[in-house]
C-alpha cells in the first residue's frame, strides 16, 4: 500500500514559540506567540514536529551557560569570556570540490535559506544531555547552495581561530583549528541542521554563534560551532579530537548506550539542569532518521 507523508518542512512560516509557553507544554508541542529575531534570523513557524524530542525543554540558563568550548578555556564555564568573539561581521568559505569555490557573507546566506525551529536532544560524549530549540536552515539547502562535484564524498567544517577573542588557542597541545566532518550522505540527511538561532534568538557564542551545525544522533563533539570555512573533498578528513585520541574519540561518532567510552560507560546521561540520569538511546532517539546510512559500514567502528 502505498502511503503518502508529509515532509516536516511543509508548514507555514508565521511565529517563533516563546520560551514560557514550550516549557509549560513540556517542551514537546509549540504554541502560539510572536518574538521578532534580529541578527539575520528570519521569523519561522511553530517547532517542525517531525522531529519531537519526546524529552522535557532544557532550561535556556543551564543550555547557554554549561558549554564545551575549548578556544576559550577546558572548563564549562565559557559564556562570558565567550562574549569577546564578534558575531559581525562573519564570512564562511567555501572551498574544495566545488563547482564554484567562494566566500559568503552569513547575512547573505540567510536570505537564501528556508529557516524553521527544532527541537533536538543533545547527547555529549562526557554522557550529559539536554534538549533545545534550535533555529535554522537543514545542511542538505547549503548543500544546493555550495553545488559540490559529484566526486566529493565527504564535507569538513572549520571552527573560528581567534586568537584576539579565544584565549584557548593558546594551548600548544590541541591540533588548531577545530576541525570536524561528515560524509556526504550523512551531510545530506534530513537531521543534519545548520543552527542560526537558540530560544528564538540568534546563537550565543558560548553555543557556537553566529553558525554552527547540529547533528543529533552523533556525540556532541561533532557538532562544530562559529563555521567560518567548509570544505569538500573525496580525502576523509582527520578531525580534531580523533587527531588527539582516535581509541577515543572516532570519526563516526554515533550515540550507543551499549558501546562504552573506554573510560566511562554511555548507558546513561545526565540531564542539565535536573541531573537526572536517564537511559541513553541508540542514535540518541534519531534512529529511523539515520541507521540506514550505516548498512554498509558496519565493518567500521561507528560508536566511537
Amino acid at each position: 500500500m502505498l502511503i503518502a507523508r508529509r515532509r516536516g518542512w511543509e508548514i507555514p512560516e508565521s511565529r517563533v514559540t516563546p520560551e514560557s509557553a514550550m516549557l509549560n507544554r513540556r517542551g514537546l508541542l509549540a504554541a502560539a506567540g510572536a518574538l521578532s529575531i534580529a541578527g539575520g534570523l528570519k521569523a519561522y513557524a511553530e517547532p517542525n514536529p517531525k522531529f519531537a524530542a519526546g524529552r522535557d525543554l532544557t532550561e535556556e540558563k543551564y543550555a547557554t551557560t554549561y558549554n564545551n568550548y575549548y578556544e576559550f578555556n577546558d572548563s564549562k564555564s565559557v559564556s562570558k569570556e565567550a562574549q569577546a568573539l564578534s558575531q559581525r561581521p562573519w564570512t564562511i568559505k567555501l572551498e574544495g570540490m566545488l563547482k564554484d569555490p567562494r566566500t559568503i557573507d552569513i547575512d547573505d546566506l540567510m536570505k537564501q535559506v528556508q529557516t524553521e525551529e527544532r527541537i533536538y536532544r543533545h547527547r555529549c560524549v562526557e554522557a550529559w544531555a539536554m534538549t533545545v530549540p534550535w533555529t535554522g536552515f537543514s545542511l542538505a539547502q547549503l548543500l544546493k547552495i555550495a553545488e559540490p562535484l559529484g566526486s566529493a564524498t565527504y564535507v569538513v567544517f572549520e571552527t573560528a581561530s581567534d586568537k584576539t577573542a579565544m584565549p584557548g588557542l593558546n594551548s600548544p597541545f590541541y591540533p588548531w583549528p577545530y576541525q570536524e566532518g561528515l560524509a556526504m550522505d550523512e551531510a545530506a540527511n534530513d537531521l543534519a541542521f545548520m543552527v542560526t538561532g537558540l530560544w528564538g534568538k540568534p546563537v550565543p557564542p558560548q553555543n557556537g554563534g553566529p553558525l554552527r551545525i547540529a547533528l543529533p544522533w552523533k556525540y556532541g563533539f561533532k557538532s562544530a560551532k562559529s563555521i567560518v570555512k567548509i570544505t569538500f573533498t573525496d580525502k576523509r578528513p582527520k578531525t580534531f579530537w580523533e587527531g588527539i585520541q582516535p581509541s577515543e574519540y572516532g570519526f563516526w561518532a554515533n550515540v550507543n548506550p551499549a558501546v562504552s567510552h573506554p573510560r566511562w560507560s554511555q548507558a546513561r546521561e545526565r540531564l542539565l539542569g535536573s541531573n537526572e540520569m536517564v537511559p541513553t538511546q541508540i542514535y540518541n532517539g534519531y534512529g529511523d532518521f539515520v541507521a540506514g546510512l550505516y548498512e554498509g559500514r558496519k565493518s567500521e567502528k561507528l560508536f566511537m
